[in-house]
């Protein structure tokens, strides 16, 4: 599962870094609302004309939603949508729309998250695996981690007999600033359990992603 060097998975660091963040409230937006108006001015913008009166105050609530991932449990999530099962086979989930910040520039990457699992005993609703996205998507990310993310999270969820996950992301930070190459489009797998040791099911999962 990726462990990092003191030997914890990504999911793990991930989920030690959150515990430590405070909570969002009332004077966490207005520190943050209080930042933008500090980079209107730093750009050479008048804060206090009409059309930026509220800029301030509309961008720290968005900044607040978009990130709101940090403020998700995982366990609280999942736990009553978590059903028995005798399905063995491949269940594959294509297409979940993917927004998510990228870490180094604070500018979009957009794109489609692909997760398939084998069950072993359970199974997990479907809106479920679209909100695991989402609770990893929105934080400030790179595509390479957040897909070995959503992968360890199923596999502590489901404890399946394998987990696949692919990402397909177009990044603004490519596209708007640096080389701006428009059509560049990134992909990154991770393939824990059977997905990564049997060969003919890792060829079926991706065949199923062509269809």
């Amino acid at each position: 599962m990726n462990p990092s060097g003191n030997g914890e998975t990504e999911l793990q660091a991930a989920e030690r870094r959150i515990r430590s963040i405070p909570k969002c409230g009332g004077a966490k937006l207005a520190r943050m609302e209080e930042t933008f108006r500090n980079l209107l001015e730093a750009i050479g913008e008048d804060p206090g004309r009409e059309g930026l009166l509220r800029t301030p105050c509309r961008a720290a609530r968005a900044f607040e939603f978009l990130t709101n991932g940090y403020r998700q449990d995982l366990d609280e999530l999942v736990n009553d949508a978590i059903f028995r099962s005798e399905a063995s086979e491949i269940i594959l989930v294509k297409d979940i729309e993917l927004y998510s910040m990228c870490e180094h520039h604070l500018l979009p990457f957009i794109g489609r998250v692909h997760v398939a699992y084998i069950p072993n005993g359970k199974v997990i609703g479907l809106s479920k695996i679209a909100r695991i996205v989402d609770v990893f998507a929105r934080r400030l990310q790179i595509q390479e981690q957040l897909t070995v993310q959503i992968a360890d999270a199923l596999m502590k969820c489901l404890e399946p007999n394998g987990v696949g996950v692919v990402v397909e992301a177009k990044h603004l930070c490519m596209m708007m600033r640096g080389v701006e190459k428009q059509n560049s489009v990134m992909k990154t797998s991770c393939l824990l359990g059977v997905f990564k040791e049997d060969a003919r099911t890792r060829s079926e999962f991706l065949s199923l992603l062509k269809d």
